[in-house]
């Protein structure tokens, strides 16, 4: 998951807002029942067997692991035992894995190391060389992001063809991916990607390539990369970067996706959350707790038997942690006719941070200016219907592509979903809400190799299940739909939103 968030302090004026959204258009439903037999007790069951498999597999369920098979298998499992009608959709991707820190060292003139980071599926490499600017780094920068330095080959002066060369280059215009690959088109040995230099726009981050490239790639901060531009233009400069990383371009993974025996084909509803975790860690909150819950609901609507109006599809993502592969992979070969079919998504990515916040995913923009597709504004307003009727104040997070709805809203489906909290810092407002600790992370663990059983709050658990339970079967039963006319289908596809996350990290 996915996941840098854009969180907006709960104020009284923020309250007033949330109670002036517009209610959902779906129907009222009774879930008691279903929340009932939702329990702490019952997802915790689950996450334990996660945590056993991790720890039996090198500490890991990653795709493209032994440990993220085992996990398939036991829900796969869990499905068909609850009477489940289970498909396991298998695909290939890019492993990809750092295997040492990044490094980045001025030779000359002298000088102390560099912070850095690897930025994903960037090549190995061990290379020393005169640093050279894009052509169109913008420095100053302007007052608003305006850099495309590197969106064009001709953006680079032509690399030396004898001695290495180092591209230096600013963010802002274009994918990381674009600048890396033309650089590499350019003849130069490495890159330097620094950040743009506006506010919010300024430190050392992690960014993702998107696919394997063959040179190293590391980032710097915009106070260490403008002031290296600056270096470098007034005369020569060189420094050595170093990265180590494995790249396997056939490593297999899996989507479980499971269909509930009843409801409509015609009018499916997706509820989905990822299977793996990173390699670093066995990834019990992420997203060990969306995937503990989805399948405890699962498996307490089957015990019920309930019989739902709309079939319900519960998705378990492969290779998420990689860039939301396993949803993208999924939608990207959905026929004509399957795409038609689905009416929304809802994504579970982490519900269970310690330090949580009640994130509900910002359907109508109100907060974050990121919308959904029309009907995304229906599912955060019946979130925050459930949970005000709880008496439990609710936070808005971006739609910023940083977890498996992102495949889903870039082809118009209307989507929504929880959020706990990851690396972000709890404000004090936020805490004054929701308790915890103020300028502490929500979860201090994120992509560690502690994000492990013990790194669960079980009444975060409790909160966002019910949450997660009230919708899944709110959306199930509902006989109402999103749209003016009351139909659960829109007729036509909203156009792609551009995403700055591929899963966990900046794509752009």
């Amino acid at each position: 998951m996915r996941k840098r968030i854009l969180a907006v302090p709960l104020t009284a004026a923020l309250i007033v807002t949330l109670a002036a959204q517009p209610a959902s258009a779906v129907d009222e439903i009774n879930t008691k029942k279903l929340r009932d037999a939702v329990t702490v007790s019952g997802i915790l069951g689950h996450e334990r067997v996660l945590q056993r498999i991790a720890t039996q597999n090198g500490g890991t369920r990653a795709s493209g692991t032994s440990g993220f098979a085992a996990s398939a298998a036991y829900v796969k499992d869990v499905l068909r035992k609850a009477g489940y009608q289970v498909k396991e959709q298998t695909f290939t991707f890019p492993f990809y894995r750092e295997l040492t820190p990044a490094a980045l060292t001025p030779v000359s003139p002298a000088g102390p190391a560099y912070e850095t980071v690897t930025y994903d599926y960037s090549g190995s490499g061990d290379v020393t060389g005169r640093v050279v600017p894009a052509l169109n780094n913008v420095l100053p920068p302007t007052p608003a992001p305006s850099s495309t330095a590197g969106c064009a080959v001709t953006d680079f002066a032509p690399a030396s063809a004898t001695a290495p060369e180092i591209a230096l280059i600013q963010r802002g215009g274009c994918n990381f991916s674009v600048k890396a690959a033309n650089a590499v088109a350019a003849g130069y040995d490495a890159a330097i990607i620094f950040n743009e230099g506006q506010p919010g726009r300024t430190e050392l981050f992690q960014g993702t390539l998107g696919g394997p490239v063959g040179i190293p790639v590391v980032g710097l901060s915009f106070a260490d990369g403008s002031a290296l531009a600056g270096a470098a233009s007034a005369g020569t400069v060189s420094v050595r970067v170093q990265t180590s990383t494995e790249i396997n371009l056939n490593a297999q993974t899996s989507n479980i996706i499971a269909d509930t025996p009843g409801g409509n084909p015609d009018r499916v509803l997706v509820v989905g959350s990822h299977l793996d975790s990173v390699v670093d860690g066995p990834g019990i909150n992420d997203d060990g707790s969306g995937t503990a819950t989805d399948l405890e609901i699962a498996v307490q609507l089957a015990k019920l038997k309930i019989k739902p109006r709309q079939k319900v599809r519960f998705a378990f993502w492969g290779a998420e942690e990689a860039g939301l592969l396993g949803s993208e992979h999924y939608v990207a070969n959905l026929s004509d006719t399957e795409l038609t079919q689905i009416y929304a998504n809802l994504n579970f990515d982490m519900l269970g941070s310690p330090n949580y916040v009640r994130f509900v995913y910002d359907g109508d923009g109100s907060a974050t200016g990121a919308s959904g597709p029309y009907g995304s504004d229906q599912i955060e307003a019946l979130f925050n219907k459930y949970f005000a009727a709880q008496g439990l104040a609710t936070d808005p997070t971006a739609f910023d592509g940083r977890s498996d709805y992102g495949p889903f809203i870039d082809a118009g489906i209307p989507a929504g979903g929880l959020f706990s909290g990851a690396e972000g810092v709890k404000t004090a407002e936020q805490a004054a809400v929701y308790g915890g600790t103020a300028d502490a992370p929500y979860d201090a663990c994120y992509h560690q190799a502690c994000d492990d059983i013990n790194n669960l709050n079980t009444k975060a658990l409790a909160e966002l299940g019910d949450g997660a339970a009230h919708a899944v079967l709110t959306l199930a039963l509902t006989k109402s739909g999103f749209y003016p006319d009351g139909s659960l289908r829109a007729s036509a596809r909203a156009a792609a939103p551009k995403l700055p996350y591929q899963g966990d990290h900046l794509a752009r």
